[in-house]
């Protein structure tokens, strides 16, 4: 008997530490298996915000978006004439005209392009002294294969020509060639025969002589404020004006 009473007094300490050394580490990992409702609370606040900023980004995105379509969708010309007018040019009795290829008459100015007939041509300059027609075909011996089956008409009235031809459907004229020879028209620029060259070049500096000038010598000083389609002709002499062309080339 006295045998087994000692082992078993050894084995019960044995047994108790075991348990103690059991019961700490499992106080140990509780924490980190199971975590407590206040950390809890803390990631779901912290994960909040951010599911609540990608929403609001959304909008920021797509208003950035229209707003660069919006701006391709824009002309890039809009600002300078969507209509593509001419330069220098301005709307006048419903027609686009050339605003500084025209003369003044009395209380008129009659431009290139304008839109006229016999009655309206009569009513600015009075009367005309003479007129001719003109309708271009293949064998009229002109070699104006673009204008063939339009008509032409030729108005004269003292010290002044005006041409004028049909816009396709025979009806409407406009003019496309007028030519000076007399001081009581003047340019809009106030510009009249037998003005001298200088006064010529002072009031139009944007044109230029095309040949090479000097007082013994003929020559034409062209001005074409909008292209070389349509354009003024003064022919100088002796330095003075002699005459005034305003012209438009026909197709």
């Amino acid at each position: 008997m006295g045998t087994f009473k000692k082992p078993a007094a050894l084995l019960l300490p044995a047994v108790l530490l075991m348990t103690l050394l059991a019961g700490c580490q499992s106080d140990s990992a509780a924490p980190a298996a199971t975590p407590s409702a206040e950390s809890t609370a803390e990631a779901a606040a912290t994960a909040a915000p951010e599911a609540s900023a990608t929403p609001t980004e959304e909008p920021a995105a797509t208003e950035a978006a229209a707003t660069a379509a919006q701006a391709s969708a824009t002309p890039a010309a809009s600002a300078g004439s969507s209509e593509a007018i001419k330069e220098g040019t301005i709307e006048k009795e419903g027609n686009v005209v050339l605003k500084e290829l025209a003369f003044v008459y009395k209380d008129h100015t009659i431009a290139l392009s304008d839109i006229v007939d016999d009655a309206k041509l009569e009513s600015m300059l009075g009367k005309a002294t003479a007129k001719k027609s003109h309708t271009y075909s293949l064998d009229d011996g002109k070699n104006m294969d673009t204008l063939i089956g339009r008509t032409e008409n030729t108005y004269t009235f003292p010290g002044l020509e005006i041409k004028t031809i049909d816009t396709g459907d025979g009806k409407q004229f406009y003019i496309f060639n007028m030519k000076i020879t007399d001081p009581k028209y003047t340019t809009v620029r106030n510009i009249k025969v037998g003005d001298s060259l200088d006064t010529l070049k002072k009031a139009y500096p944007e044109g230029k002589l095309t040949g090479d000038g000097g007082s013994e010598k003929e020559d034409d000083y062209r001005f074409a404020p909008s292209n070389y389609v349509d354009y003024m002709l003064f022919h100088v002499k002796g330095e003075k004006i002699e005459s005034i062309s305003i012209s438009t080339l026909l197709d």
